[in-house]
């Protein structure tokens, strides 16, 4: 679907203050999703604008943290200072601590791929313990078997929830948003609405830059540490975003690996195989560990498509499989080799979230379409038909 971009003659800021107001307008509970991050952290400071300038009422909020466990300990403290920010005003701030299900890139050694945020059987190991005020537990919980995408709607059904979902941070999003407001629909279906949805990533370091606002240490490790600007992600330690930033970090957390190990031993990969094609690397140091010699990715995506029990044990991994090898077999005419490469390395590294699928998708289609187009003004057939 073509995604059509219209210009407004107000500025983000303007916008998503507008969606706010509208929100509270219903009269109903809202719900703030908050992670501490630097999307939620611009939402957070334009709802506590609204309500300092008394436009919005702050009884109607509850903010709502989904406490993960294996968090930095900078992240722990920023949402520690928006909590007191939130109750000072009026609002509710509900610090949730609960045995939800996270995807675990570490453990496909073991073939469990969900990391149970608090269990119970760990707690011995635990990477951080709760605050005294979290909430540990809910009736409308299913304990170790709903990821918080489960639980949160199911909590906050009798009200809105507001977001810092935006589109810019994946090929998915832009599309789905652009869908919704296609069909005129301004909320999902679990009554979600993301009022900075149309933000990029500079408005969002522009937007903290002049409200003064304090982000999180880790996003300036990240950056000395050579992430790019588009990967400035903050998740889950186990999550394959963090994952691959975990050995940079520990310069600056010195005891940060020693207590992830201790809570899941097969965190140790991303010290030995950090260089390597299981979490997508490309450096100058990988080529010199493997070798010069060029892997015919084509035909080592045959090979793994022709062995699913092998290469894809678990039901999570042969969906995933699944999608890639019917991509695979659609780009099969007219795909090159470096596309080959980046699904062998998607496939190989995981993709829990289908993202680096999705971004291929957008990546491959386009660019063939491209080509089409300039092969058909130029009158000669497409080369890679």
């Amino acid at each position: 679907m073509a995604v059509i971009r219209n210009k407004a003659d107000i500025d983000v800021v303007e916008a998503a203050e507008i969606r706010i107001r509208n929100v509270f307008k219903n009269g109903v509970t809202v719900y703030m999703s908050f992670s501490g991050g630097k999307d939620s952290l611009c939402l957070a400071q334009l709802t506590i604008n609204l309500i300092q300038r008394g436009e919005i009422d702050p009884k109607q909020l509850v903010v709502q943290f989904i406490d993960e466990e294996a968090i930095f300990p900078c992240i722990e403290k920023t949402v520690r200072d928006w909590r007191k920010k939130f109750i000072l005003l009026g609002a509710a701030f509900e610090w949730y601590c609960i045995e939800v299900k996270h995807f675990n890139c570490f453990n496909e050694l073991t073939n469990d791929e969900t990391f149970i945020c608090w269990d119970r059987y760990k707690k011995d190991v635990w990477v951080r313990t709760p605050p005294k005020f979290a909430i540990r537990n809910h009736p409308l919980l299913r304990p170790r078997k709903d990821a918080y995408q489960d639980f949160l709607p199911r909590i906050c059904i009798d009200g809105i929830t507001i977001t810092g979902v935006r589109a810019a941070e994946s090929i998915q999003r832009l599309k789905n948003i652009a869908k919704m407001n296609a069909a005129g629909n301004k909320i999902t279906h679990k009554r979600q609405i993301f009022p900075i949805y149309d933000w990029a990533d500079r408005d969002v370091w522009l937007y903290l830059k002049d409200q003064n606002v304090n982000i999180p240490e880790i996003y300036l490790y990240l950056w000395q540490s050579g992430t790019s600007k588009g990967q400035l992600r903050v998740s889950q330690f186990f999550s394959v975003d963090t994952a691959r930033s975990l050995v940079k970090m520990n310069e600056y957390y010195p005891d940060l690996m020693d207590r992830i190990i201790r809570r899941e031993p097969n965190a140790y990969l991303a010290a030995l195989y950090w260089d390597s094609e299981m979490f997508g690397r490309r450096t100058r140091n990988r080529r010199n560990l493997e070798g010069k010699a060029e892997k015919d990715y084509k035909a080592q995506l045959i090979c793994m498509f022709s062995d699913y029990d092998t290469y894809f044990p678990t039901e999570k991994k042969r969906y995933i499989a699944e999608r890639y090898r019917n991509f695979f077999l659609q780009i099969s005419s007219f795909a090159d080799q470096k596309d080959y490469r980046m699904l062998y390395e998607g496939l190989i590294s995981g993709d829990p979230k289908l993202r680096t699928f999705r971004a291929l998708y957008q990546r491959i289609y386009s660019r063939y379409i491209e080509q089409a187009k300039k092969a058909r003004k130029e009158g000669k057939p497409n080369e890679k038909q």
